[in-house]
């Protein structure tokens, strides 16, 4: 039997998650100059009040909303197969979850734009690419060990290379007129880690 206490966790914890996405939408949408949280309060039922509980600043909103964007940069990561594997599969999955996706890009250039003027979102971006540089270090570090990458890929400018080209995949501009896509497939060529499939797919090009 659930008790009151789990029950009312599990509701909190999906009223919380409801004034994320929403809020994750309305950035894809209107920008960040166009969010309203009086607005994002009001789509899910709730009054403002109820939202300052759960963030009690713009900032705190903000910061879900980053963490739910790296949540699904996050779901690229596949555990099972070599590291070798992990790291092409990752760079797949983040290309094929921009393109079903696209206000994931959308709302990642939002925040890249105002970490310019706010140094508060700024902070929260530093956060972000640190924990992302380390995740990706560290794909790098087990294929080197594997002896499927040369040991100079082993470093952390190749990690910042492949997170900015991911970055830069979500500027419509990139999307848009297919250079991201050209950019990514240049990477895996230069990595070494590029599928059969790619090799196909770029000879007929």
């Amino acid at each position: 039997m659930i008790s009151r206490a789990a029950t009312r966790a599990e509701l909190s914890e999906k009223r919380r998650r409801a004034l994320v996405l929403t809020a994750y939408r309305e950035i894809a949408e209107v920008g960040f100059e166009g969010l309203r949280t009086r607005e994002v309060a009001a789509e899910v039922g709730v009054n403002v009040a109820t939202l300052h509980y759960y963030f009690p600043t713009k900032e705190a909103l903000i910061r879900g909303v980053v963490e739910h964007a790296m949540e699904r940069f996050r779901s690229t990561l596949e555990p099972h197969g070599s590291p070798k594997d992990q790291l092409r599969n990752y760079l797949h999955g983040v290309r094929r979850l921009l393109v079903q996706e696209p206000e994931l890009g959308a709302v990642m250039a939002e925040l890249v734009l105002r970490s310019v003027r706010d140094r508060a979102t700024g902070k929260i971006l530093e956060q972000m690419y640190a924990t992302w540089l380390t995740t990706t270090r560290g794909l790098l570090r087990r294929a080197v060990k594997e002896g499927a990458l040369r040991p100079e890929m082993d470093s952390d400018a190749v990690a910042a290379m492949i997170v900015s080209t991911v970055t830069a995949m979500t500027l419509p501009v990139m999307g848009a007129t297919g250079r991201g896509e050209q950019a990514l497939r240049q990477l895996e060529k230069w990595l070494g880690i590029t599928s059969p499939r790619s090799l196909v797919h770029q000879s007929t090009e």
